[in-house]
């Protein structure tokens, strides 16, 4: 939940930026909304994705006793889709910062803005 909070704390800076935070999930939508209340985001969650839906997103399912879940997986899409960066874990371990994406963010269009002003 932490990581959620942490995106939150971030969402004020990436807005500006056109960015937009989707979070998915396998949940119900009750474990969804309490997930959401208790971590205090606001940001889009989608829940009950399907093993279907998760191969869609390029995200691992992972088949146990439980069932089926989906394992973490978070990406920076561009304009148009374009993925310009991926993390992909098999636990809690090894997520991406919201602080890091947004140095990435911020740096990518920074660079886009320069090599506007150099066109003729």
């Amino acid at each position: 939940m932490r990581q959620l909070a942490a995106w939150e704390d971030m969402k004020a800076q990436l807005e500006p930026l056109g960015c937009t935070i989707v979070a998915t999930s396998v949940d119900t939508l009750e474990q969804a909304n309490e997930m959401m209340d208790k971590s205090g985001t606001t940001f889009d969650f989608a829940y009950g994705v399907t093993q279907e839906e998760s191969e869609t997103l390029g995200a691992w399912w992972t088949v146990d006793h439980h069932g089926g879940y989906i394992q973490p997986s978070e990406f920076l899409l561009g304009r148009g889709g374009v993925v310009l960066g991926s993390m992909y874990a098999s636990g809690p371990v090894g997520r991406m910062g919201a602080d890091e994406a947004l140095r990435q963010i911020t740096n990518r269009e920074r660079r886009r803005l320069e090599q506007e002003k150099e066109r003729p």
